[in-house]
């Protein structure tokens, strides 16, 4: 990071022009062409219906329970991409204001993985919903798809996906707390994350079923 220029923006700030720029940027990774004895490896799931952690009070207990079944039923069949598996604001650099804002690098790519894009973008549009509320999260994927990302067509296919990344995170999204507070966003308590993480899930499941 100390190598390129930019830095992380993870304010509110330009959000409708970073999260069509995040679009993008995944569009071009997903479209990376990777021969076939150079991919990485499959990817793996981070969470699983016995290790999931719900919240211990909730006042919507049957969204985390529906959530659980969801995934508990085998992975949708994918077409598989090149991923970058850990994609969200917190790893990409920006320069810029409102239109001269640009990516100008993408960092941490340990995580790198062969699988659905619907799952980057499921991972990128947590992140948004966390940081920035439901509405930044749910707007992702029509971003990616306007700009030529090709998604899961079976509704429940690509909620499969975006359930599996969110419930990564429960039941309060504690582990991703402390280095977005040291970065400033002190205003991301655990009862907030956990609030936006449930409000995240039930938008899920209004939308895509």
């Amino acid at each position: 990071m100390s190598l390129l220029p930019g830095s992380l923006r993870l304010d509110g700030e330009d959000i409708e022009r970073k999260t069509e720029l995040l679009a993008r940027q995944l569009v071009t990774i997903h479209g990376l062409p990777v021969a076939e004895g150079s991919r990485p490896r499959t990817y793996q799931a981070w969470t699983s219906p016995e290790r999931v952690r719900l919240p211990g009070a909730s006042g919507r207990p049957q969204v985390w329970e529906r959530a659980v079944e969801v995934i508990r039923r085998p992975p949708p069949a994918y077409r598989p991409c090149f991923l970058h598996r850990d994609f969200h604001p917190g790893n990409v650099l920006f320069t810029g204001e409102g239109t001269s804002l640009a990516v100008t690098g993408v960092v941490d790519w340990v995580e790198t993985s062969w699988g659905p894009a619907d799952l980057d973008v499921a991972h990128c549009s947590t992140a948004l919903a966390l940081l920035h509320g439901v509405p930044a999260g749910m707007r992702l994927a029509d971003r990616y798809a306007a700009v030529g990302g090709v998604l899961d067509d079976d509704p429940g296919g690509h909620l499969y996906w975006r359930v599996l990344d969110a419930l990564a995170f429960a039941p309060d999204a504690e582990k991703v707390a402390e280095p977005w507070r040291a970065l400033g966003r002190a205003d991301l308590t655990s009862s907030v994350l956990a609030q936006r993480l449930e409000d995240y899930l039930q938008a899920l499941f209004t939308r895509y079923g």
